[in-house]
């Protein structure tokens, strides 16, 4: 009878362990509450495949002075990555040599910029897919994800994902949009790599 209540009591024990390790390990990251995603097109083709834009992108280049303030946010910290995995969860970004992603904050509101550098098209878009369905970029600074909103542009070789929150799930509604605009223009930047391969 002692054998099977420490028989019992060690699967009680493992049982827990299990569940607090899923709760732990296996949570479901943070998502958009509202998210746009849009493929690569034609104007990019010149930028489809990276063997015609080599250069690694800089910080300086994506994150100019300019983008120092964008409308009510100011920069907080850039970062640049060479496993690109590391600024996902759920998604894998294959042939990606790098990603460089800055957050931001001001007043109620905080948000994240990320670009990837990919191999080609084809894989930009099946990162996009990915972020649609299967995972997420991880949050590099804290947001209320309910009600926030996100953009994820495949361009050429490049994935830009841009995501806007409030710091409580009340900051939501036009300053939220025009903070997921602002955001999004810092994807400009794939302008000029248009040029520099034409």
């Amino acid at each position: 009878m002692a054998r099977g209540l420490v028989i019992s009591a060690a699967l009680v024990v493992a049982a827990a362990v299990a569940v607090g390790g899923w709760w732990w390990l296996g949570r479901e990251e943070p998502r958009p509450a509202t998210f746009h995603a849009e493929p690569t097109s034609a104007f990019y083709a010149a930028i489809d495949d990276r063997r015609n834009d080599a250069a690694p992108l800089t910080a300086e280049e994506v994150f100019t002075s300019e983008a120092r303030t964008l409308g009510n946010l100011r920069l907080v910290e850039t970062h640049e990555f060479t496993d690109c995995d590391e600024v996902l969860w759920g998604a894998a970004a294959a042939g990606c040599t790098q990603a460089l992603r800055a957050t931001y904050e001001g007043g109620s509101l905080a948000g994240q910029f990320v670009i990837f550098n990919l191999s080609d098209g084809r894989a930009a878009d099946a990162l996009v897919a990915a972020l649609r369905k299967d995972g997420f970029v991880r949050q590099g600074i804290a947001f209320e994800p309910a009600g926030s909103r996100a953009q994820a542009r495949a361009m050429g070789h490049f994935v830009t994902v841009s995501w806007a929150g409030g710091s409580t799930a009340a900051a939501r509604g036009q300053d939220l949009v025009r903070a997921l605009i602002a955001l999004d223009g810092l994807g400009r930047v794939v302008q000029g790599r248009i040029v520099a391969a034409t």
